[in-house]
């Protein structure tokens, strides 16, 4: 058994865990107060991937969701104590290797008023539709996908 790649990020509210497997199959999440036990079957291989983290602060599970896609995992811990900043997933400072912050969606919140709908809110709004693939926009993070680049213009004809 492996561990599965993982990258994550930190909100007012809510802490996102993201599980990088490819059709994963027998996925399974335990939430605890301060724990998450991740498990699942992946990729073409059918690699059993486990990880157990000690988290950084307490969670509460009830409240706490995961989504599965057929790329990814994707894992929103709803904080005990919302408004706390988590300098990192796990309670240890050691660093994993499997592990990275997500710095496409991360977001200094401290510094910002209250936004209008909380990322938790959002999570929740599409597991509730459940309509398709698609994960929500969180706080802007595909815009600079929409811009169109440079090298998007047509080619001048050859001579």
């Amino acid at each position: 058994m492996q561990s599965a790649t993982a990258k994550w990020y930190d909100r007012r509210d809510s802490v996102f865990i993201e599980f990088c497997v490819e059709d994963s199959k027998d996925v399974k999440v335990n939430f605890d107060k301060s724990k998450i036990d991740f498990s699942c079957v992946g990729g073409t291989d059918n690699i059993k991937h486990q990880n157990v983290l000690d988290l950084f602060e307490e969670i509460d599970p009830k409240e706490s969701k995961h989504r599965r896609t057929d790329r990814s995992v994707l894992c929103c811990l709803r904080k005990a104590e919302a408004g706390k900043s988590w300098p990192r997933l796990t309670k240890d400072k050691a660093k994993f290797n499997w592990l990275s912050v997500d710095f496409n969606n991360w977001k200094d919140w401290e510094d910002d008023s209250d936004e209008d709908l909380s990322s938790f809110d959002k999570f929740s709004e599409m597991m509730n539709s459940m309509g398709g693939d698609d994960l929500p926009d969180l706080d802007g993070a595909d815009e600079e996908r929409e811009s169109a680049d440079s090298d998007d213009e047509k080619m001048p004809d050859l001579e």
